[in-house]
């Protein structure tokens, strides 16, 4: 995943810390991920993945070594 997240970045010119949010926002499950930033170098840096756009080729990109597993305790 980290192969893909690089290619994804640079190609955007972003950061991977970036596309990995963007990613994670583009889920619809997730509603507000948690991202631990403690500079506010760090924050300001994260917030602009709110502006990354994924294309499908991007997020299958980011998506083709990922093995899903069930969710346990959810029904």
């Amino acid at each position: 995943m980290l192969n893909g997240l690089a290619t994804v970045a640079a190609d955007k010119g972003v950061t991977r810390a970036q596309v990995a949010l963007a990613w994670l926002l583009h889920k619809p499950v997730v509603t507000a991920p948690i991202i631990g930033a403690s500079r506010e170098q760090q924050f300001a840096e994260l917030v602009k993945a709110v502006d990354v756009e994924l294309s499908s080729t991007d997020i299958a990109e980011l998506e083709s070594v990922y093995q899903p597993h069930p969710v346990v305790g959810f029904e």
